[in-house]
This record gives structure tokens, sequence and C-alpha cells, in this order.
């Protein structure tokens, strides 16, 4: 069985459905790649997936510690490069502003964080600078 499946919708659009849930997502090309820039784009959905995927890391870790790891969130920046049209560096700062974890637990949280699969998966070109604000 697929994990998810794709759709076309055209004008630079697709909609993406995962198996097993059900749940749906919109693409659309960014602005500067002749898109409208109305919905996540492609490479916007990488930048996500790695955010999402170092936070799941750290709840796993956080649940297992009984730590609360509510109040967590990201922001995330992505630079693209030209020749090849790719991506050349993703940003993400994490901030937790009431930490509820001692110091030794902080630093377990960064090491999760850093050995997601989705980080481990991209190429080792694309650059990913991680900061943590807890």
């Amino acid at each position: 069985m697929p994990t998810a499946s794709g759709q076309y919708l055209g004008e630079l659009r697709t909609r993406m459905q995962h198996t097993a849930s059900g749940e749906t997502f919109i693409t659309d090309a960014p602005t500067d790649n002749n898109g409208r820039g109305e919905a996540f784009s492609p490479t916007d959905t990488v930048c996500a997936a790695l955010s999402a995927c170092m936070m799941t890391l750290m709840g796993i870790y956080a649940d297992r510690e009984g730590i609360k790891l509510s109040g967590l969130r990201s922001d995330i920046v992505k630079h693209m490069l030209a020749d090849p049209r790719r991506i050349g560096c993703i940003e993400i700062d994490f901030y937790w502003d009431e930490p509820d974890a001692t110091e030794h637990q902080k630093e377990m949280l960064k090491r999760a964080a850093l050995t997601c699969p989705v980080a481990k998966s991209l190429h080792p070109d694309l650059k990913q600078e991680i900061r943590f604000h807890f």
C-alpha cells in the first residue's frame, strides 16, 4: 500500500493525500518560480518536515522522561540556491520559553532532534543550521 498519493490540480498546484489517515495538503509553486505562493511550496514542505521531525524526536524523548514539552515552537527559514535550483540551507530556531527540564535533559533533547530521520536523509551539501533557545 502506498504511503501517500498525489494529484496535479493544474496551475502549478498539487494535492497530497496520506493513505492511512486520509489527511491532505496542497502545494503551490512559489512566486519566485512562476507560482502563486498561496500554499506551502514543495521545498517549504521539506523544511517544515525537518522541523516537525526534530520536534517529534524531542517529543519521544520528553514523553519517556516525563518532561512537559508544551510550548516548544520553531521558526524556519529556507535559503534557495540557483544553479541548479535547490534548497541550500535550512535554518531552524527552536524556542521553549519555560523549559521543564534539567540541563542534561535539554542536551539530550537537542541530541534527539539532531538525529531525526529527516535530518539524516537530507544531502550533506544541504546546510542545516539548527539553534536551540532553551
